[in-house]
């Protein structure tokens, strides 16, 4: 059994295999890139009005409000009272 052929097989399996997956990489980015062009989030206008600040303060989203409070307070002395 001669295992040259072998691995000269093996190594053009390898190496056909890595430029096929650098070819597709490669039109990948490409595609990606040129679609860039045409993928504007925002028009101008768009881009104007919310660059400008609002009038009203939204209320604060990270501060949970005092029914939310309140019901993870029941939920908890419930599931306490259960697995006791």
């Amino acid at each position: 059994m001669d295992l040259g052929p072998l691995l000269e097989q093996a190594m053009m399996l390898m190496l056909t295999g890595m430029v096929v997956v650098f070819v597709f990489l490669s039109i990948l980015i490409f595609l990606v890139r040129q679609l860039e062009r045409f993928g504007d989030p925002l028009p101008p206008a768009a881009a104007n009005a919310a660059a400008q600040p609002k009038a009203q303060a939204a209320p604060d989203a990270s501060q949970p409000s005092s029914d939310v409070i309140a019901a993870i307070t029941v939920a908890v002395q419930q599931y306490r009272q259960r697995h006791r």
